[in-house]
């Protein structure tokens, strides 16, 4: 598929699939004219790869994370090393941390939102 069909189903901007495969996050193939000619499966990679941007990893991190995420059969991959499992580790307990910070901001909210209506 073109880049234009990509980006309308995924909701991603072409210049951000341009990014993803400037990084190493997404492969296409080329036309003989040029054009980037992505698989199907490309949809879901996009996804995820919007998934883990959203999780607060940047692309290093996650050009690393995706080759472990699946093999080709969709199972779990075993190549992960123990530092990336580490990194991996940090990166969750920060948005553990994150979401205890939001969960704080929420009942502060909450309270003056309350005291407001009760007014």
């Amino acid at each position: 598929m073109r880049i234009g069909e990509l980006a309308r189903r995924t909701g991603v901007s072409e210049r951000s699939l341009r990014y993803y495969e400037q990084q190493g996050l997404l492969i296409a193939d080329r036309t003989p004219g040029g054009q980037r000619d992505y698989p199907e499966r490309a949809v879901d990679r996009v996804i995820r790869i919007q998934e883990l941007f959203a999780a607060g990893l940047h692309s290093r991190k996650i050009a690393q994370l995706l080759p472990c995420m699946c093999d080709a059969d969709g199972g779990p991959s075993e190549i992960a090393d123990a530092q990336l499992v580490d990194d991996l580790t940090a990166e969750r307990d920060r948005i553990d941390r994150l979401i205890g910070e939001l969960r704080n901001s929420r009942e502060i909210l909450d309270d003056v939102i309350t005291a407001a209506t009760t007014r």
